[in-house]
């Protein structure tokens, strides 16, 4: 299979290359497109005419630089071989396709599409849909033989990316709710998928009955298949091992996977868990769980939400401390489809920690959401800022509330610890120069791939006057892993 007769080149020497915004010529889908889709469908021999492209509305060569565009990208494919099982695994395969072209990169998927062309490739003359199309099926072709014909249709009419955005929509309704029925312990086998080992190396999606991939377009099903097709491919079958913790969702077969995945630096996953051992993040997550401490609950943005969350931050600020393939406790890249499972955070509590949502994302899933905590969740429409939060959880009479009152009986306790004596004030006669010993210290109970650090030797010295300045200790690089922290205040004690 040759490309030398195109503008640009490829192959996978060019996944994993980004394109800027300062870099871009035009950009499809994205963050500031409400309806796009990539879409995958086996038809029959007949209806495929094999090698077509197909364009409807502006080509490339007609869109104004710089802009954004809706985007609607449909591959039609037949085969005697093919099964529906396969179109999510083969639809999946956008991604890094997209990417094996140079200078056109391609991020997320299903309904969170973003292609992006850089000008430098524009330039060279990947100017048309036509060109992007014909080299998309000969790699899908290539990389599955029991691809017999093949067409792929450009959709850049807004209004026709809107029809088709339906339909689409009902496609992938269909292929999530085969699975909902299962649970983890009706299987023998898990899967694993690597598609964004190009973006995240150290990541790879654990696929159960109960947890899909993070994605949101890869389930149990479509990961069988696609491992029968490819047993060696990007998506694999991997013993479950022994169940180790059944309500974390921690199995040996799958710490096993992401051991070899992160090559050592992580070893242990719970799969229903985002404060202990969460599962690692990509960056093609459709949406972040994300911890609120104040509350001790969770809340969740999508990235269909255009706003800033009740914790302050946007999406794509939370993305940046969520992806790369890290374990990050608090920040948990999930797929909407998720939400829907029984197992969903079932470690922390489930839904009982759930405190805050999207408007479009509680309405998608309500039937799914315990009909007692319904009203109880607040949406961006109620609350938008942490102190409200608090307030309409007491009004509501929220189940997290009942974390509040343990940890005040916690407080409580420590009342009878004994004190610190105040420290002497600076600049007193007795006062002496300080110097901390330089030691190992290796915290008990670090995350997995933690180091251990050398705290060198502190000197304080003695100002010479009670009037001079403070001291600021100043911490660069450092992670810092507690259990649990209480800022208490202390009241005076009356004098009797």
């Amino acid at each position: 299979m040759s490309f030398e007769a195109y503008p640009i080149g490829v192959g996978p020497q060019f996944e994993g290359e980004r394109v800027r915004k300062k870099e871009m010529y035009i950009e499809l889908g994205g963050p500031k497109i409400e309806k796009k889709f990539e879409l995958c469908e086996v038809k029959p021999a007949k209806a495929i005419k094999d090698g077509m492209v197909k364009i409807i509305g502006p080509d490339i060569s007609e869109l104004k630089e710089g802009g954004s565009y809706p985007i609607g990208a449909y591959l039609e494919i037949s085969g005697s071989q093919l099964e529906q099982d396969l179109e999510a695994v083969i639809e999946r395969r956008f991604h890094d396709f997209s990417n094996f072209i140079q200078g056109f990169m391609h991020l997320n998927q299903r309904y969170t599409n973003w292609f992006r062309l850089s000008k430098k490739s524009y330039e060279k003359g990947l100017n048309s849909f036509n060109i992007l199309g014909e080299i998309l099926i000969k790699l899908f072709k290539a990389e599955y033989n029991i691809i017999e014909k093949a067409q792929i249709t450009f959709i850049t009419d807004k209004k026709q990316v809107d029809a088709k955005f339906k339909y689409a929509m009902e496609v992938y309704d269909k292929r999530d709710e085969r699975i909902r029925g299962m649970k983890d312990e009706d299987v023998e086998e898990f899967y694993a998928c690597t598609l964004c080992a190009s973006f995240a190396p150290k990541h790879a999606c654990a696929i159960a009955p109960n947890r899909m991939s993070l994605c949101g377009a890869i389930n149990w099903f479509d990961a069988r298949a696609a491992a029968k097709v490819d047993p060696k491919g990007p998506i694999f079958r991997i013993e479950k091992g022994e169940c180790l913790n059944e309500k974390a969702g921690e199995y040996t077969g799958i710490n096993e996977m992401i051991k070899n995945a992160s090559l050592g630096e992580i070893d242990k996953i719970y799969m229903y868990s985002g404060l202990e051992y969460p599962h690692t993040s990509c960056g093609c997550f459709e949406a972040i769980a994300f911890y609120i401490p104040e509350v001790e609950g969770y809340g969740v943005v999508d990235r269909d939400f255009k706003g800033i969350a009740v914790n302050g931050l946007p999406f794509s600020t939370m993305a940046n401390s969520t992806g790369g393939g890290n374990q990050v406790e608090g920040f948990n890249g999930i797929s909407i489809e998720y939400m829907r499972s029984p197992r969903f955070f079932q470690y922390d509590d489930g839904w009982n920690r759930f405190v805050w949502l999207p408007s479009s994302v509680k309405e998608r899933i309500n039937e799914f959401i315990p009909k007692d905590l319904l009203d109880k969740i607040a949406t961006e429409a109620e609350v938008t800022e942490i102190n409200e939060l608090k307030d309409f959880l007491q009004k509501k009479e929220h189940p997290v509330m009942k974390r509040w009152e343990q940890e005040e009986e916690e407080a409580d306790e420590e009342e009878g610890i004994e004190e610190y004596p105040q420290a002497q004030a600076i600049g007193s006669p007795t006062q002496i120069p300080y110097t901390m010993p330089t030691q190992a210290y290796t915290p008990q109970g670090i995350p997995p791939g933690s180091q251990s650090f050398i705290l060198p030797g502190i000197v304080i010295p003695a100002p010479s006057t009670g009037s001079g300045p403070g001291f600021k200790i100043i911490f660069k690089n450092v992670k810092i892993h507690a259990e649990s922290v209480t800022v208490k205040k202390i009241k005076p004690k009356k004098k009797k």
